[in-house]
C-alpha cells in the first residue's frame, strides 16, 4: 500500500483504479476529520501546530504560524520548514509533495497543486504527480496558484493573483497569468 505514496513523491503516474490506491482516500478521509476540527472552532497557536502535525504526520515546528481555515486534499505529503507564515484559506493539493522552506510567507487564498490528471480521456482519472518547492524566505501574495512541478526560488516574490506555471529563480519578482519574472528584488 505504501508503494503508491512513494510513487506519488517520485513523480510517477498513479493508477486511480489500482488496489494500492486505496491508501490515498483512507488518509484523506482521516485528515478530513482533523481539518473539520482545525477549521471548525477557535484554537491556540499551539493547538493549531499540534493539529497540523497530525495532518502532515510529522512534527510541525512551533515557530510556524498557520491561520485557519486551512485545507488540503491529502495532507501527509506537506513538508514545512520553520518560521513559516500561512495565511487564511490556503489550499494544498499535496499528494505529489509540497515542500515549503524556512521563513516562507504564504498569502491568503494561495493554492499549491502537486497533482495533475492525464490528458487522454480513457486515463484522465489517473494522477500525474510533480512536487512543488517553495524556497526559503519566498513570499507568495494573495490568491497565487502554483502548479505541479514548479519551484519558487529562495526569497522570490510572487505577486498577488499570479498563476505560476514555470520555475521562478531565487531573488526575483514574478507577476501575472501565467507568471513572468519582471525584475530582481531591490535591496533596500
Amino acid at each position: 500500500m505504501e508503494s503508491v505514496l512513494k510513487k506519488a513523491l517520485a513523480g510517477e503516474v498513479i493508477d486511480f483504479q489500482a488496489p494500492e490506491y486505496e491508501v490515498v482516500p483512507k488518509i484523506a478521509n482521516e485528515n478530513s476529520r482533523i481539518l473539520a476540527e482545525l477549521n471548525g472552532q477557535y484554537h491556540t497557536d499551539a493547538t493549531i501546530v499540534k493539529l497540523m502535525s497530525q495532518i502532515t504526520r510529522q512534527n510541525v515546528s512551533v515557530t510556524n504560524t498557520i491561520m485557519p481555515p486551512f485545507n488540503t486534499d491529502f495532507g501527509a505529503h506537506t513538508y514545512l520548514g520553520k518560521d513559516i507564515f500561512i495565511n487564511r484559506n490556503a489550499m494544498f493539493v499535496d499528494l505529489g509533495g509540497i515542500y515549503i522552506g524556512d521563513q516562507a510567507l504564504i498569502g491568503p487564498n494561495v493554492t499549491l497543486v502537486s497533482v495533475n490528471h492525464m490528458e487522454n480521456p480513457e486515463s484522465r482519472r489517473n494522477l500525474k504527480c510533480a512536487a512543488v518547492h517553495i524556497g526559503k524566505g519566498a513570499w507568495l501574495g494573495a490568491n497565487v496558484t502554483v502548479l505541479p512541478g514548479v519551484t519558487i526560488g529562495n526569497h522570490a516574490i510572487i505577486g498577488a493573483g499570479a498563476i505560476v506555471t514555470k520555475d521562478v529563480p531565487a531573488n526575483m519578482v514574478a507577476v501575472g497569468t501565467p507568471a513572468k519574472v519582471i525584475r530582481k528584488i531591490k535591496s533596500e
